[in-house]
């Protein structure tokens, strides 16, 4: 038997709609940014221009994710393409930690031959770079809690704000002490926080594309959850994984004695209810077994009521 929720969870239209004036206004500045980076001989404009352009492709990513997440189940794809999203923010990441090997090597070799730089293209570029990559960010902030898909895309914008802000404290450096070895070294702090924002993200992508455990789904407590639920004696051959970036799927045995079947309907109600109101699990489906639970079964736990204890 199995229970999933028929309700559309996909993104709106108005989120396409963010992520389309996202694009197009990142694009335009890319530009803008990398003209100027190369007139002010900037590295860190240069780079930053660079990680401006990965967060234009992660977020025209995460528009296609989206777009193709709505596609229809087919008979070869029974599930859809909810994993799409999943697989736009694996790539997302993963290109975004080689571009940052690259701004590493450019910023050693920049701070053992340091270059002049135009300061002042560098602060006012950068602080036309915080103000949109800030709006972006807070614009699709509740929109990425629940899908990592959305939720790469806004890391890319968050860091790249703060990168764009520490641009800023490198131009007021080298006007204050004259070094223009504070572009390279903020270029290293630009990698630093780059590899790290991503490196969660590509973490969480790799163990949901393995068929691993959602991020905050505890299996132990999700089955001693099902186990103490009035009718159930056992619990085992549990799983969890995700169909989708906010779609979280269970799968498992219940052992309910010596019951008529049609008595299982409603347990297999209030099961589906409890999982998806306290872990909002939206696929969930349940072989049930009218044995007794074995004591040899490493994988069945059985339910022990209060009054035992």
């Amino acid at each position: 038997m199995h229970h999933h929720d028929h309700g559309h969870h996909a993104p709106g239209s108005t989120l396409s709609r963010k992520l389309i004036i996202a694009t197009a206004a990142t694009v335009v500045f890319v530009i803008a940014e990398l003209t100027v980076g190369l007139y002010a001989r900037s590295l860190a404009l240069v780079g930053d221009a660079l990680h401006n352009f990965t967060d234009a492709i992660a977020l025209a990513i995460a528009l296609f994710a989206i777009r193709l997440e709505k596609r229809p189940a087919t008979r070869e794809k029974s599930f859809g393409y909810q994993r799409a999203g999943i697989l736009a923010a694996f790539i997302n990441s993963g290109t975004l930690i080689a571009f940052t090997f690259y701004i590493f090597v450019e910023a050693i070799a920049r701070i053992r031959s340091p270059r002049p730089v135009n300061s002042i293209a560098m602060m006012i570029t950068a602080a036309v770079a915080v103000v949109l990559n800030g709006a972006i960010t807070l614009s699709l902030r509740r929109d990425g809690r629940d899908d990592v898909n959305i939720r790469s895309a806004v890391l890319h914008m968050l860091g790249d704000a703060f990168s764009s802000a520490g641009i800023i404290a490198a131009a007021f450096m080298i006007r204050a002490t004259g070094s223009q070895r504070w572009d390279p070294a903020v270029s290293l702090i630009i990698g630093a926080l780059i590899l790290w924002s991503s490196w969660g993200i590509l973490r969480e992508t790799v163990n949901l594309l393995l068929e691993g455990t959602p991020t905050g789904i505890s299996p132990a407590e999700v089955t001693a959850a099902i186990a103490a639920m009035e009718g159930v004696e056992g619990v085992h051959h549990l799983h969890i994984w995700a169909l989708g970036p906010s779609r979280p799927a269970l799968s498992c045995h219940l052992m309910v004695g010596d019951v008529p079947l049609r008595s299982t309907a409603r347990l297999l109600d209030d099961v589906t209810t409890m999982l998806h109101s306290r872990y909002r699990i939206v696929h969930v489906t349940i072989q049930f077994e009218f044995g007794e639970c074995g004591l040899d079964d490493p994988y069945c736990i059985p339910y022990t009521s209060p009054e035992s204890d």
